[in-house]
């Protein structure tokens, strides 16, 4: 998910929103030949993400300040751990300090919330997915955490896979009568690599949407359907109807506090906005010390 050049772009020009003309507190205060070690430290349990991008922010502050990661993207700590130790010139040490642990510390507390929904479930086979709902620019980092907490991505970006939802519909049926007529054509268009995922949000669409599932003589078709906002009652029904002929995505309204049930009604699949749009930064501390 994380390529280096990638994650130099971001980082980089969050060290320049930070300090587009230099630290100046630090340069002022802290002698350019003075040293220090700190120590990337945990006051609350979680899952660790991010230690490539925690480090980035120094090296590419300042490429003689060394970075330690104690821990990997997707392990667990406690409260008091020490996850990495930075060691290097102050000046630099300072300079991206906010940076890193602003990286660290949203990207740890997107993991610790997705691992949070995957126990939820563990007693089920459904998958616990984000949704595109992430902070702009940030795709990559925040997706990259939701997999460091055992999740899994949807679609990365519109260009992707087909997802047909209410509004594409509407246009649709306005344009070709019904939604399976629409939707076969739509497939003529498509090369046989592209998956097509399809929202309903009553049970009454989904027979619409069925006809044009893969079946014996039709190779191709509909691959997910994707039932919006549906009661538990609805879910089980419609898990039911669909009868293993495309994958089952709930989305809509999930908490922690409904998860498992929505799982135990047989869909395959779970998409969660609030795993990035809704996790709160983990509280992660760097304790500075200036080397004798």
């Amino acid at each position: 998910m994380l390529s280096r050049s990638h994650i130099d772009s971001v980082v980089r020009a969050a060290l320049d929103e930070d300090a587009p003309w230099g630290d100046l507190t630090s340069e002022t205060l802290i002698p350019a030949e003075a040293t220090a070690t700190a120590e990337l430290r945990a006051r609350e349990d979680g899952v660790f993400s991010g230690g490539e991008v925690f480090a980035a922010a120094f090296a590419l502050t300042d490429p003689r300040i060394v970075v330690t990661l104690h821990v990997a993207d997707g392990d667990r700590f406690a409260a008091g751990d020490v996850l990495a130790t930075v060691s290097g010139p102050a000046r630099g040490m300072l300079t991206a300090e906010r940076v890193g642990l602003n990286f660290a510390q949203r990207m740890s507390g997107i993991a610790t919330l997705t691992a949070a929904y995957v126990a939820a479930v563990a007693h089920t086979p459904a998958r616990i997915a984000d949704t595109r709902k992430t902070t702009p620019g940030l795709r990559q980092f925040e997706r990259h955490a939701v997999r460091s907490g055992g999740g899994h991505n949807h679609r990365f970006s519109l260009s992707d896979a087909v997802m047909a939802k209410d509004n594409h519909l509407a246009v649709l049926v306005a344009r070709h009568g019904s939604v399976t007529a629409a939707l076969e054509a739509a497939l003529e268009d498509l090369p046989h690599t592209t998956h097509v995922e399809v929202e309903v949000d009553r049970l009454d669409q989904l027979g619409d949407v069925l006809a044009v599932t893969a079946a014996p003589g039709r190779p191709r078709g509909v691959g997910t359907i994707m039932l919006d906002n549906f009661t538990l009652d609805d879910l089980r029904t419609g898990v039911a109807r669909i009868g293993g002929r495309a994958i089952v995505d709930a989305s809509g309204g999930v908490t922690l506090d409904t998860v498992a049930a929505i799982a135990e009604t047989g869909v395959d699949v779970i998409s969660v906005g609030a795993l990035t749009h809704s996790a709160r930064a983990l509280d992660l501390g760097l304790d500075i010390r200036l080397d004798a």
